[in-house]
């Protein structure tokens, strides 16, 4: 069986995100979209509502599920007998960074890194961008799942009304 990962931090997830899962979901027989946890750095969504929003966003593709990660991924593609992990590359200093990474990945483990270049339609789209943008109002609606839109709205009114925004 192939199994493949698409990791990321996914705050929040993306239509792009989206779109990588379900091509690499035509690639190979199971793909894991590891959330990594990394308890230093801020977050919009905890673990847990990534993980959630997340498995609801992939109940679509049969041959993917979700699970959450802390550590290095080599470790996680290690334990969890994954034989590549699949990158979206949306600009060349996407490629740039990831080749490094994809690079001290196989020299520590051998696992593969596949490289999928992002539609059109998202190659500008990133979760910070997504956050900066609703943080300040704009129409976000068209870049993440509807479900996530709304939690993306309550959650950042919930910080202006604390006084984190």
């Amino acid at each position: 069986m192939s199994r493949a990962v698409c990791p990321g931090s996914f705050d929040p997830v993306t239509h792009g995100h989206l779109d990588i899962v379900r091509r690499a979901s035509r690639l190979f027989d199971e793909v894991v979209v590891a959330i990594g946890v990394n308890k230093s750095k801020s977050r919009l969504f905890d673990p847990d509502e990534r993980i959630a929003m997340l498995e609801r966003a992939c109940a679509p593709f049969d041959n993917v599920r979700v699970d959450g990660f802390t550590g290095l991924l080599t470790t996680y593609c290690a334990e969890h007998d994954v034989q590549a992990i699949v990158k979206g590359l949306r600009a060349v200093s996407d490629f740039d960074y990831e080749l490094q990474m994809a690079q001290m990945n196989d020299s520590l483990t051998g696992v593969d890194t596949v490289f999928l270049p992002t539609s059109p339609e998202f190659s500008f789209v990133s979760s910070s961008l997504v956050k900066e943008v609703a943080t300040f109002g704009g129409d976000v609606s068209a870049f993440v799942p509807d479900f996530v839109h709304t939690a993306l709205l309550e959650r950042l009114a919930a910080r202006r009304e604390a006084g984190e925004a």
